[in-house]
């Protein structure tokens, strides 16, 4: 029998529900590879903001849902969302159904738009809190990654300057470690040198 991979604890065997292989997907080929993507910029902030009080897993689970309930994260099309529309998600039990967080989808992405307006792209934008490139953190262990850094404070702050909602620091260092913006895979989990 293969042995198992070793992975980051939280996605670790004896962490994740049974039957949970989108999870183990998530942190095996999406969490901490570098996005330039503007479209999954918008997709992972609104997730992010969605998780707020709540499990990664909780809305992982619910991500198709997310992604027909907010017209596959296409900027435009949710900025246009009318009052009628976000109402009627209220009551889709496939999703989140917190006032704030789906009319805070619409908020987000009218000021995501501003930001590609004025940088050229969102990429351009949130790329330049970290210099351009991932910081390549050696975490031991999980107890050693923090809730939130320096630069997502920075970047919490600017958001919300900007008009954004759900963009806290702690939210922000989520989105940074998802987007790839920091390696935060433990160094004996088998992403961490992929990454």
């Amino acid at each position: 029998m293969p042995k198992e991979k070793q992975r980051c604890g939280w996605a670790g065997a004896g962490f994740v529900e049974s039957g949970a292989d989108y999870y183990i997907h998530y942190h095996d080929v999406e969490w901490g590879v570098p996005v330039h993507d503007d479209r999954h910029h918008f997709e992972m902030l609104i997730l992010e903001g969605a998780q707020a009080g709540l499990s990664w897993a909780t809305i992982l689970k619910r991500r198709e849902s997310y992604r027909k309930a907010f017209k596959n994260f296409d900027v435009k099309k949710v900025a246009k969302m009318t009052d009628a529309e976000l109402e009627a998600l209220l009551k889709n039990s496939d999703i989140i159904r917190n006032r704030l967080k789906v009319f805070g989808a619409r908020k987000n992405a009218i000021a995501f738009m501003a930001i590609q307006k004025e940088f050229g792209t969102f990429d351009s934008y949130v790329w330049q809190f970290v210099g351009g490139k991932p910081i390549n953190h050696k975490r031991k262990t999980m107890k050693d990654v923090p809730a939130q850094s320096v630069e997502s404070v920075a970047l919490s702050k600017d958001l919300k300057k900007r008009g954004m909602t759900f963009v806290g620091p702690t939210i922000m260092y989520a989105y940074m470690q998802a987007i790839g913006m920091v390696n935060d895979h433990t160094i004996d989990c088998f992403r961490h040198k992929q990454v």
